[in-house]
């Protein structure tokens, strides 16, 4: 048996197994014992690593985060906002098990194109939903000097579970940026668009900065929706205050999803929309940075600095 098997497996495991010659992939090999052996034997197995249940992967990502980067695109959401654009990610159902260094061997193969300052990225669906997975994932990416981030709404943060809470600290040491989608900063609109409060969604960015944690905003201005300028101009004077805020991301609402609905016989609530046009873009992005500047201003004069250290 090749050592590379033996180190996964305890003896009573290949006593179990009777076989003598097996090889392939680590991956493959722990996704045959885990699909092949009795509950019992599986515990048995030595050097488990957490199983995320991953939608697909790509892997020149240019959208989600700096640089150039390998994207994760986990399974799970408990959302349901009005615009997604991957309802096929909401449920684990038709989920691609993978480990940790299965991924990582995927990155590898394309070393060269994350040193622009790129790295990886695990967005969805919800990776929060999948935090340990997530943690062993990044962990990972640290041991490699990988930059590392976060693509979530927020909705599984939960400050009152100290149990949790222990969790995301150790998340924090290990995630270089978190893009932190505010789908809206009303709870009464929120609830509205993604059936899911944003109680706890707005304690984040305060978990953010207290852990230094760089963080991006982003907001999808959808017409009807997203696109009110009191509503925006709030979203930029709550953001305005975090010394952790590196960027925002004002992203145009485009019904490129509206196919996926169709083809899971889904409602979509903005089939009828239009995508929203640049120029109201410009201008609505320009309401959010107001409200940025206002915030800040009035921060500064009360002393405060925001100099990026």
């Amino acid at each position: 048996m090749p050592d590379g098997l033996r180190k996964l497996l305890s003896d009573d495991v290949i006593r179990y197994i009777g076989v003598t010659k097996i090889s392939g992939p680590e991956h493959k090999l722990r996704a045959f014992f885990r699909k092949t052996l009795p509950p019992k034997e599986r515990k048995l197995m030595q050097g488990e690593q957490m199983i995320g249940h991953i939608h697909s992967l790509e892997s020149f990502g240019t959208v989600d985060g700096p640089g150039t980067r390998f994207v994760v695109f986990v399974k799970g959401c408990p959302m349901r906002c009005a615009y997604c654009h991957n309802p096929d990610t909401w449920e684990m159902a038709g989920a691609t098990d993978m480990e940790p260094s299965y991924i990582m061997e995927q990155y590898h193969r394309n070393d060269s194109f994350y040193q622009n300052g790129g790295g990886l990225t695990v967005t969805g669906g919800e990776p929060l939903v999948q935090i340990d997975f997530l943690i062993e994932l990044f962990e990972l990416c640290k041991k490699d000097g990988v930059h590392t981030c976060l693509d979530t709404s927020g909705i599984m943060f939960n400050p009152d579970n100290a149990e949790l809470m222990k969790k995301y600290d150790r998340l924090a040491e290990v995630t270089d940026l978190v893009m932190l989608d505010i789908k809206h900063i009303d709870n009464e609109h929120h609830l509205d668009l993604c059936k899911q409060p944003n109680t706890n969604i707005l304690k984040f960015p305060f978990y953010l900065q207290e852990k230094n944690v760089d963080m991006w905003i982003r907001h999808v201005i959808v017409p009807g929706l997203t696109d009110d300028d009191k509503y925006l101009y709030d979203l930029g004077y709550f953001i305005g205050q975090f010394h952790n805020l590196r960027a925002l991301d004002a992203l145009p609402y485009h019904d490129m999803g509206k196919k996926k609905y169709e083809e899971l016989g889904i409602d979509y609530r903005l089939k009828d929309t239009k995508p929203l046009d640049t120029k109201v873009l410009i201008e609505k992005k320009k309401v959010i940075l107001d409200g940025i500047k206002k915030r800040r201003e009035e921060l500064k004069a009360a002393g405060e600095s925001f100099e990026h250290k």
